[in-house]
């Protein structure tokens, strides 16, 4: 297994960025789980704070984790087309670098906080593009968690990526909006501790995907929003993804 931190130019972002890919020996493409991050962490996160190269190393899986800063993973009104970045760009520049597959039943996408709701976003509105996708403490009614939370190092960073007032609900960029309309999604899987202040939000999606018949497997179990909680679950999802 190689760990490669990878810079590069961004087309549709315009500047340089990064981007951070476990990549085990392999002579035929690579099965590829793109992994995303939370709003306060960067693509070196899911390597520097869990065993993930070492739960990784033996299911011959690559996995591509990108740097998004705090975005959710949004075209953003004020700022920079993260969501063109990571549904368009992403993929072809990672298939062009590394020796991965471009098969939708080998492709996966997961995330953690605000990268569970990128990762959700991703597999309700291109669900032709992944074999599955795992939100874990994820981001998964963001309208509400907009209007409740409030970072006084950022404070205009909802009306910088979703415009002022901040234009969220019965958008594609809400999931609960999402899940009204797609048409076969992939698998999905959705972590969250009880303790965690998104538990309620993760409960209503549950609740929606059940109202709507679309199949959900969800782990609800106590654990707060911290490393300790998806370290644990991360291996979980490696084990649910449909590898084999």
């Amino acid at each position: 297994m190689a760990r490669i931190r990878c810079d590069f130019s961004s087309d549709a972002l315009g500047v340089a960025t990064s981007m951070t890919a476990l990549l085990p020996d392999s002579t035929t493409p690579l099965p590829v789980l793109y992994l995303l991050h939370g709003l306060s962490d960067d693509d070196t996160a899911w390597t520097r704070f869990t065993s993930l190269e070492r739960y990784a190393a033996e299911l011959g899986l690559a996995i591509v984790m990108p740097q998004v800063e705090r975005s959710f993973y949004t075209d953003e009104v004020w700022g920079r087309p993260y969501w063109t970045f990571v549904a368009e760009e992403l993929p072809r520049k990672a298939r062009g670098l590394f020796h991965i597959t471009d098969d939708p039943a080998k492709t996966f996408v997961a995330g953690l906080s605000m990268g569970g709701y990128g990762a959700f976003k991703l597999a309700l509105r291109h669900p032709d593009r992944f074999g599955a996708a795992a939100s874990l403490s994820g981001v998964l009614d963001l309208p509400t968690r907009a209007r409740e939370l409030f970072i006084a190092g950022d404070p205009r960073m909802w009306e910088r990526i979703f415009g002022d007032p901040p234009s969220i609900a019965g958008t594609d960029n809400d999931l609960l909006h999402l899940l009204e309309s797609v048409a076969n999604p992939p698998p999905l899987f959705a972590a969250c501790g009880t303790e965690d202040p998104l538990y309620v939000g993760n409960v209503k999606f549950r609740d929606a995907c059940d109202r709507l018949g679309i199949p959900l497997r969800s782990e609800f179990s106590p654990g707060e929003h911290d490393w300790a909680f998806w370290d644990a679950k991360i291996r979980e999802v490696l084990a649910w993804l449909p590898l084999r």
